[in-house]
């Protein structure tokens, strides 16, 4: 097993075509979604939500099955979207730069408008339940997203030949080596997809635009009223009742699935103690168990295997480096026709929209932007600063692992913006004041996706490497060069990514609190698209959201792409 280096890489392109016109795409999304909450009730009135802990049961089970089905949509988008990008050039050259504007969509900016958009061709209760899981889904998808391509453009070639020679086809290809491969990746970015969508959920089940108030009963409405109200044990009794259903989740599904996901390791040695999980224990000792698993899902499983081949036995897996291109069906030809004639007609009615917006709004947005751009500057430096040391310390360590993965759980899917008030008023009076609390907020709810990213990629690097690195007593700083960093530095680009889109989309409750009935900003786009939302301003919503957007594209497109193609051929273990 090697590390493979090439030669520099050429820069990828900046702003494309193709990222215009998703942009455009996106433009006219809003605008029709625009169209539709100009048509919704002016007056909407959600549930009572109790403040008592004898509620708090209940919401837990409402909140997690809210999670469940954005979690199963995801993971579902993430699998079906990657693979159409890494097999196809033809669809890579839309799908990644649609991929980018997706993961940098603040979605707090469109949540209003798709609220508002919904209910008023839905029932208040459909509207608001529909939006919350997509509230959620944008949380988790483009982490797993990002985790599953980079997964399955970096299998070693060998793997890939062997493939090939056994004559694969896609099914078996997917569910012996891909999958597999992916399997450690996969689980530690659905922890902290998990706590992604822990962090969002204040805002997804709370949601005020005007005199519209939507509410869903949970545990994210139950914070965030107890926060709005200035009643810390209401609070403490939510956050309690958030811990015990990480704790419980954790035990019962994610110490399950690592110690499961062991077996898939690229190890050509005996490794150390391997993660152990009580329940997995008990049901792998289990005869009830065995037997299901003997006369139902391992027949079940073969006449699946056996009408996908039938299916599929014409199509062989093949040693590819990258997607092969691909032509497009004259029917594909003419919906791809009819879907950019109406975009373009969307995106004509947004410009008229943006029109009505003064001059002197620019120049706030673009001080906006870069107030931002410099705070989510700093929350990156200072998470890799502490998430690098420790991520590659609990994912070298098992014992360590085990010991400190229920705790980083526990506190990355704590709501930041649970805590934030309190952090707030300790802050302001500081010399930073709201500048350094909205840094904070960003750190506290984007760091986490670079540990679990680091932590992944530490637990994969094969135990034969360590040893090699032992007997040749190499220092820790030369150890650190040759082996770890260039091992983890595909898991930590795509971590990298993901905090990043977190943190922009973040600013829009960093950058504007409201707690005990006073409000405080400060300059920043994420302040902008805030007050617009709450003023129902949608021009300058409008505008702010698409300057974001495009800002985050143009970063990913001009850093963060280039540094994903050099994790891909520079960096792959052969």
């Amino acid at each position: 097993m090697r590390f493979r280096f090439s030669p520099a890489l050429p820069r990828s392109p900046g702003f494309t075509s193709g990222d215009a016109l998703v942009v455009l795409g996106l433009a006219a999304l809003l605008y029709a979604a625009l169209s539709l909450a100009w048509r919704a009730p002016a007056v909407v009135r959600g549930p009572t939500i109790s403040l008592s802990p004898a509620a708090l049961p209940y919401y837990a089970l409402l909140s997690t099955t809210r999670m469940t089905a954005a979690y199963v949509l995801s993971l579902g988008f993430s699998v079906a979207y990657c693979y159409a990008a890494a097999l196809s050039r033809t669809a890579r050259r839309f799908l990644m730069p649609l991929l980018d504007v997706l993961q940098s969509v603040p979605i707090l900016s469109f949540l209003p408008v798709v609220l508002l958009g919904l209910s008023a061709v839905l029932p208040q209760k459909v509207a608001a339940e529909i939006a919350a899981i997509v509230l959620i889904f944008t949380s988790q998808a483009w982490n797993l997203t990002f985790s599953f391509y980079q997964s399955i453009t970096t299998i070693p070639t060998e793997l890939r030949e062997a493939a090939a020679v056994f004559r694969l086809d896609p099914w078996l290809r997917f569910k012996t080596l891909e999958l597999p491969f992916a399997a450690l990746g996969l689980i530690w970015n659905s922890m902290m997809s998990w706590a992604g969508g822990w962090f969002f959920l204040m805002a997804a089940e709370i949601f005020t635009v005007g005199s519209r108030d939507f509410r869903l009963p949970g545990l994210g409405a139950y914070l965030q009223l107890a926060a709005n109200r200035g009643d810390l044990h209401a609070v403490a009794s939510g956050v309690g009742a958030l811990v015990v259903t990480i704790v419980l989740i954790d035990q019962l599904l994610w110490r399950p699935l690592l110690a499961w996901a062991d077996k898939f390791r690229l190890d050509a040695v005996a490794g150390e103690e391997a993660p152990r999980s009580w329940l997995h224990d008990l049901l792998s000792r289990s005869w009830l168990v065995e037997r299901v698993l003997t006369r139902v899902f391992t027949p079940l499983s073969e006449r699946v295997d056996g009408f996908l081949h039938r299916r599929l036995s014409d199509r062989v897996a093949v040693p590819l480096e990258g997607p092969v291109e691909t032509r497009l069906s004259l029917r594909a030809i003419g919906v791809a026709g009819v879907a950019g004639a109406a975009l373009l007609y969307g995106a004509y009615r947004a410009a008229r929209l943006l029109a009505t917006l003064p001059a002197a709004s620019l120049e706030p947005i673009g001080l906006g932007l870069l107030a931002t751009f410099l705070r989510v500057g700093a929350a990156l430096v200072v998470a890799l600063a502490w998430t690098l040391p420790l991520g590659v310390a609990i994912g070298m360590n098992r014992r360590l692992a085990s010991l400190l993965q229920p705790v980083v759980q526990v506190v990355a899917a704590i709501p930041a913006t649970a805590l934030f008030p309190v952090i707030v008023l300790v802050l302001l009076s500081s010399a930073g004041g709201l500048n350094l609390a909205a840094i904070v907020l960003m750190l506290m709810g984007t760091q986490w996706y670079l540990l679990f990213n680091v932590i992944a990629g530490a637990s994969a690097i094969p135990q034969d490497l360590r040893f090699t690195t032992e007997l040749l007593r190499l220092p820790w700083l030369e150890r650190w060069r040759v082996l770890i960093l260039p091992a983890i530095f595909p898991y930590v680009v795509t971590g990298a990514i993901t905090a990043g889109g977190g943190a922009w989309n973040a600013s829009i409750v960093a950058e504007h609190v409201e707690f005990a009935g006073h409000s405080h900003s400060t300059i920043g786009i994420g302040s902008l698209i805030a007050s617009a939302t709450i003023k129902g301003d949608y021009p300058l919503l409008l505008a702010s959201t698409l300057a974001l957007v495009v800002t985050v594209v143009l970063i990913n497109r001009t850093f963060w792409r280039w540094m994903y193609r050099m994790a891909e051929e520079r960096y792959r273990m052969e």
